[in-house]
């Protein structure tokens, strides 16, 4: 269930600007993280593979890719961390409820 404040923040598409944008930054670094893993699981023996070379070139694809897919819109990660953080801050400011009656309403 969102807050009240991620729900209009939701709606209206505006979430705070500071904290989309760490948001973004922590999806971009899943990304790299996810496509340097996906790269790392390709085979590189033979006659012209392997090496230093090829290491950081790869990692230097893998950045550029989770780059490229950020910045086209990315995966939908930051939306949602930033809900979830909203929702954190919400929870955590709230004036908790008490039922005055006790644990055995009547």
């Amino acid at each position: 269930m969102l807050s009240p404040l991620a729900a209009t923040a939701s709606k209206q598409g505006a979430y705070p600007a500071a904290l989309m944008k760490k948001a973004k930054e922590l999806e971009g670094v899943f990304l790299n993280t996810l496509t340097s893993e996906m790269f790392s699981s390709i085979k590189t023996d033979g006659e012209f593979g392997g090496g230093f070379g090829e290491q950081t070139w790869r990692s230097m694809q893998a950045e550029q890719l989770a780059n490229q897919i950020s910045e086209s819109g990315g995966i939908g990660l930051a939306e949602n961390i930033t809900r979830s953080l909203l929702d954190a801050q919400a929870a955590a400011t709230a004036v908790p409820q008490v039922n005055l009656q006790g644990a055995y309403p009547q």
